[in-house]
């Protein structure tokens, strides 16, 4: 009930609410809840966190257009790195920006 007032007063916004843990694992991953993250390394000196998660889930970590993972480094503090089951990178974050790495596209995908 607490959680439709609220959205109410933010005019029907989506809003997601985690539980914040002291453990920078698992806080990152919950952070990027809904989707399945199978690990989290983290580098404390760096404040980067690697999350790897299977190729059905990428999108769901990344978000349209890198909002999930933009909004989970900025909920943590942490820069992520999203990477998948064979550690090839497939986002990362980068301060406000979002690094999505893409094959060469075609002519025919751009128009």
């Amino acid at each position: 009930v607490r959680v439709s007032t609220v959205m109410s007063e933010l005019g029907g916004e989506k809003i997601d609410i985690i539980e914040w843990s002291a453990d920078p694992k698992k806080f990152v991953e919950d952070s990027l809840s809904p989707a399945n993250v199978l690990s989290v390394t983290t580098d404390e000196t760096e404040m980067t966190a690697k999350v790897e998660v299977t190729e059905d889930q990428q999108s769901l970590a990344i978000g349209k257009g890198g909002q999930n993972v933009r909004l989970a480094a900025k909920l943590t503090g942490w820069r992520i790195d999203i990477q998948s089951t064979q550690g090839e990178r497939v986002a990362e974050t980068d301060g406000e920006k979002v690094i999505i790495p893409t094959d060469e596209v075609s002519e025919e995908e751009t128009k």
